[in-house]
């Protein structure tokens, strides 16, 4: 991890534009095809389970998510909360020397991306399909579909991200991460609430519905 991370960081050095070469926008998509590009991919369509994919994400999740890794890194802005589950400790040294703008304009260029879905497992669809449209009454787990919709696209104006298409592996780690509560940060105390309830199985049952979900 900390090879990778240092590799990261290098090929940032290197390839940055002077700021008067380039538009906000521009200085993003280079950002994003060439630093990002090595755990998202050049269009924000991961190729490991371990990290998300950002396509067509939401500008201000993904906003939020970068600022609270920012946070964990540097305190700012005052208040913020930190995200430090997961893979934090490589997103927290990228995010530090963002700035506001940077973030921003980041945030845009991956929501202008389109997704790659991938396939739910079949041994898992039926399973994960009732779980996201009907939840489990008889352990009180809400249904998905409330707040991520039925083609898992989210509500941008509730701030409830796009979750359509994920990966199933990520998925299930941050499903988790909010059940135990080493999650932290934006909508940390509704999903660790609408998790709490939830089987290992029924977490990865609907993980795998989501990824296929499109």
């Amino acid at each position: 991890m900390k090879t990778l991370l240092a590799l990261v960081c290098a090929t940032s050095a290197m390839l940055a534009l002077p700021a008067s070469a380039a538009t906000p926008a521009e200085s993003a998509a280079q950002t994003a095809t060439t630093v990002c590009a090595a755990c998202h991919g050049p269009d924000g369509n991961s190729f490991n389970g371990d990290w998300p994919k950002l396509a067509g994400q939401h500008a201000d999740y993904t906003a939020a998510q970068l600022t609270a890794f920012r946070c964990a890194a540097t305190g700012q802005p005052k208040g913020c909360v930190a995200r430090t589950s997961g893979n934090s400790a490589l997103m927290t040294g990228q995010a530090a020397n963002l700035s506001d703008a940077e973030i921003q304009a980041l945030a845009a260029y991956y929501a202008q991306q389109a997704i790659k879905p991938g396939v739910a497992s079949a041994a898992l669809a039926t399973k994960g399909e009732k779980l996201y449209r009907g939840g489990n009454q008889t352990s009180a787990v809400p249904a998905c579909i409330a707040c991520h919709g039925p083609d898992g696209r989210g509500n941008a104006a509730a701030k409830f991200p796009a979750i359509g298409g994920q990966h199933a592996q990520y998925a299930e780690t941050q499903l988790k991460a909010y059940r135990d509560g080493s999650r932290r940060g934006g909508l940390n105390q509704i999903m660790r609430d609408l998790t709490s309830n939830m089987t290992d199985d029924e977490i990865k049952a609907v993980a795998s519905y989501v990824q296929g979900l499109r």
